[in-house]
């Protein structure tokens, strides 16, 4: 049931998108590159969708989006609509579903 609802996943700014439990973003040192590693399948992400996989741990794409846009001084409209684009593509394929609970907020300074 929960690979049939990853396929159903609609990434929108509220959405928290995560990888399933069977799908791991490691660092390969033979291939000297990050991959996605999964039953039978391995994925090869380039650098930008590396540095947005590491943000989905439960964070909404809204706050993916401005921390990216932050960092990199861009757009927030630019960037949102290729990390929405990209992030619905995995979900497409499997590689990303709704997280069950949101990460805990981080106290306020």
């Amino acid at each position: 049931m929960a690979a049939l609802r990853s396929r159903n996943l609609n990434v929108v700014e509220a959405s928290q998108p995560v990888l399933p439990r069977h799908a791991q973003l490691k660092f390969d040192k033979t291939r000297e590159r990050w991959v996605i590693l999964a039953p039978e399948r391995v994925l090869v992400p380039d650098d930008i969708a590396v540095e947005v996989l590491q943000l989905c741990d439960g964070r909404s794409v809204a706050q993916i989006v401005d921390q990216l846009a932050a960092k990199y001084t861009a757009p927030c409209d630019e960037i949102g609509a290729d990390v929405i684009a990209m992030l619905q593509d995995l979900a497409d394929k499997g590689f990303l579903i709704e997280a069950k609970e949101p990460i805990p907020k981080e106290p306020a300074p």
